[in-house]
């Protein structure tokens, strides 16, 4: 089971086929925490589309990535525990606050909501 990563709304719901992930609505600079314990596989800006963004690999078939990011929290490499703030609430293209959430399990898109908490 993972931790969300971030108290608020969820804004928008995983759609198979259509969405790879959440997004969850906060407050600008709010901290964003790893949902589980993992290593950070990229840390950066090189996909437009998800902004500054952070990817944890937990094991071998499960990652987690936590897109539009106003700031970042760690680097590459590092090794992060569960809760442990990895970047904070940016906005995103129409000026909301919150974050892009996904959930990869062998590669494959997850319903982040069926891995977290109610």
């Amino acid at each position: 089971m993972l931790a969300w990563p971030l108290r608020g709304p969820v804004l928008k719901r995983f759609v198979p086929g259509k969405t790879n992930g959440i997004v969850i609505g906060g407050q600008a600079g709010e901290p964003v925490r790893a949902a589980a314990a993992g290593r950070v596989v990229y840390a950066g800006t090189g996909i437009p589309a998800y902004g500054p963004l952070v990817i944890i690999k937990h094991n071998d078939s499960l990652i987690t990535a936590y897109g539009q990011n106003g700031k970042l929290l760690v680097q590459e490499g590092e090794a992060v525990t569960q809760g442990q703030p990895v970047g904070e609430v940016g906005q995103d293209s129409n000026g909301i606050a919150s974050i892009q959430f996904e959930v990869r399990q062998d590669g494959r898109p997850a319903d982040p909501l069926a891995w977290l908490p109610r």
